[in-house]
């Protein structure tokens, strides 16, 4: 295989710290396992001494793969793993741990269930408080921050303070630790003993880390000190493709690493291979308008003609069947579906694209869990709302919506399980101000009984009042009302065109057992479209490329208010763009859930190169 001059370079390095500034698509892959070949056939380094670590499971299978067969599959004690992986085998020897100390999802789930349940906190869904409360934990422990300093957005200090104490205790009793726990646990280990982290530093002379760019503070914190003395470390990573800070990752490591360690050498791999000379151009212009990045030059080893392609569609229907005819004629003109990937910003996104899909009976598959948006607490409220309007009766309908708005009807009003409106309002012949509620809710469930899905959606809205709750409840849980109108508009696009409930709940039906389908087969179709979101088409090619919905509240992301998230959201769109190889199409709409969207900046940058704009230098 023929290397470029950059290439040579760093696969040549033998001693001491080297950073590689590695671009998508720049042969990185083959840097690194070519230079520890090249460590144990130049410079006779024992393969016992090599740790290469990377961050999932499929990637260290891959790199292990790619070397074995570069050895003539000669076997090797060349160390590949992940993070989690290398540090669980120093547990392992220091406190005999076995793969049954590590807690699974269902026993985490379990524990943080039984310990809510003694805080009396306010939520419409379990599964969603408890994943954003983990996730707070883990931000805690690979950020190493004082739990002193940290504010919950779950629920007060104090009580997150209470339940994150409480979870460990869990884990301790039952003799457990989870991910986090394996980095925490490694580097008291190795704080507190000397002696033992003199074993790994000796066990492990030379360190390849890939994708270095995606790293935590408590990572880098371990692995700084496994390195030691000889600093051995060669790091592989691309400062524009950091992606995961709502992880903990901190692309400042990347950028600073230089002050960390001076002598480091330095080499720019700086020739694109996968992309067209298109791609490299529009998506170096939009790069460019970050500040905090290594200054690069990367070109295109391609010559191909194929500009990018930029529409703008009146709605997302128009924008998906286009797609679909863009689909029809590749596929007719030779292609595969699994050259085709359609990429955006959230999960929630591609509902109306599955369903059309679905219509046209195109096979795809999701790199994602798509959430339902039918099982969201909104949704629950709607059709309850629709169910009653319908005649249902049931006392547990009713205690789902009654004070949604608020009316201030007490739960014990309700004795029998049939409610009937005349006896309830009776209740309240000496609260004549209470009555005139009920009497308010029997009207509007007659007049929803009237109406089409849509209508009665926008009546719960406005008429009823749902938009108000919603507002009000944002406010109480200190989360972002966008969000939470973001599914309602879905929802209410979602009815649309269905005359009766009746229809739109057989749609609802088949739409949920395909959702099912896909998760149980998840990528078992190796010829589908794939559909993505930005973040998990990292690492990943294809031929043609279509991202959906460039609008400003998508990309960048509406919470992105800051500098360094707008920054982030744009290291995110490249990644998006540079998975294409030969088409990349961009598409954004004039309006999302019939309110108006405006094109995103993103658009307009990648026509355009900033110049000056950067702080870091090669």
């Amino acid at each position: 295989m023929k290397f470029n001059k950059s290439q040579a370079s760093a696969i040549s390095h033998r001693d001491g710290a080297m950073l590689v500034l590695a671009g998508p698509g720049s042969g990185k892959t083959a840097v690194i396992t070519q230079r520890t070949k090249s460590l144990i056939t130049e410079y006779g380094v024992d393969p016992s001494n090599i740790l290469v670590i990377t961050f999932t499971k499929a990637a260290a299978t891959e790199m292990k793969e790619r070397f074995c067969k570069l050895m003539g599959n000669v076997p090797s004690n060349v160390t590949f793993g992940t993070f989690h992986a290398v540090f669980f085998m120093v547990l392992k020897y220091a406190y005999n741990f076995k793969a049954s100390n590590i807690v699974t999802d269902e026993q985490k789930y379990r524990y943080m269930r039984e310990i809510i349940s003694h805080y009396n906190l306010e939520y419409n869904d379990e599964n969603e408080i408890i994943s954003n409360l983990f996730g707070e934990i883990s931000t805690i422990k690979n950020g190493q921050i004082d739990l002193k300093h940290f504010y919950s957005g779950q629920c007060s200090a104090e009580i997150f303070r209470k339940i994150y104490n409480d979870y460990q205790e869990c884990l301790s009793r039952s003799k457990l630790i989870d991910f986090d726990d394996m980095l925490t646990y490694t580097y008291e280990l190795f704080i507190q003993r000397p002696d033992i982290l003199s074993l790994w530093q000796n066990k492990y002379k030379y360190i390849l880390i890939d994708e270095f760019q995606d790293i935590n503070r408590i990572q880098y914190e371990i692995i700084k000190m496994l390195a030691l003395p000889e600093n051995n470390l060669f790091i592989v990573g691309d400062d524009d493709q950091s992606i995961y800070r709502f992880r903990g990752s901190k692309p400042e490591i990347m950028l600073n690493f230089a002050k960390d360690y001076p002598d480091a050498k330095q080499v720019l791999l700086d020739t694109n291979y996968r992309c067209g000379r298109y791609i490299v151009e529009t998506s170096k212009n939009l790069i460019s308008y970050n500040t905090e990045r290594f200054d690069k030059e990367i070109s295109a080893a391609k010559t191909d003609e194929t500009p990018v392609e930029y529409i703008t569609f009146e709605s997302r229907r128009d924008e998906n069947l286009y797609l679909i005819r863009e689909i029809d004629k590749l596929i007719k003109s030779g292609t595969q579906f699994s050259d085709i990937a359609v990429l955006m910003r959230t999960n929630i996104q591609p509902r109306q694209l599955i369903e059309q899909l679905m219509e046209y009976n195109l096979p795809f598959k999701t790199k994602d869990r798509i959430p339902n948006l039918y099982d969201h607490w909104i949704a629950r409220d709607i059709f309850t709302y629709l169910r009653l309007a319908g005649g249902g009766r049931t006392r547990s309908d009713f205690y789902q919506i009654m004070n949604r708005p608020k009316r201030y009807l007490s739960r014990n009003s309700l004795s029998e399980e049939t409610v009937a409106f005349d006896e309830w309002i009776k209740l309240y012949d000496e609260q004549p101000w209470i009555a005139e509620r009920i009497e308010k809710l029997e009207y509007d469930l007659k007049m929803l009984s009237k109406m089409s899905p849509y209508a009665a959606i926008n009546y719960i809205r406005r008429g009823v009042g749902y938009d108000d709750f919603l507002v009000e409840y944002a406010e109480y849980r200190s989360i972002n009302k966008d969000e939470l109108f973001d599914v309602l508009d879905e929802i209410q696009s979602g009815a649309k065109g269905y005359k009766t409930y009746e229809e739109w709940n057989e749609h609802i039906k088949a739409y949920t057992e395909e959702l099912k389908k896909l998760a149980e087969l998840k990528a078992s179709n190796p010829n589908a479209i794939t559909i993505s979101t930005l973040h998990s088409s990292k690492g990943l090619e294809y031929e043609n490329v279509f991202i959906l919905d460039v609008n400003e509240g998508l990309m960048p992301y509406k919470k992105a208010v800051l500098d360094k998230d707008i920054e982030e959201e744009r290291r995110l769109f490249y990644v998006g763009m540079t998975r294409a190889k030969t088409r990349l199409s961009i598409y954004s709409v004039k309006s999302i859930n019939d309110k108006n969207a405006s094109i995103s900046r993103f658009v307009q940058e990648t026509k355009q190169k900033k110049e000056n704009a950067l702080k870091k230098e090669p």
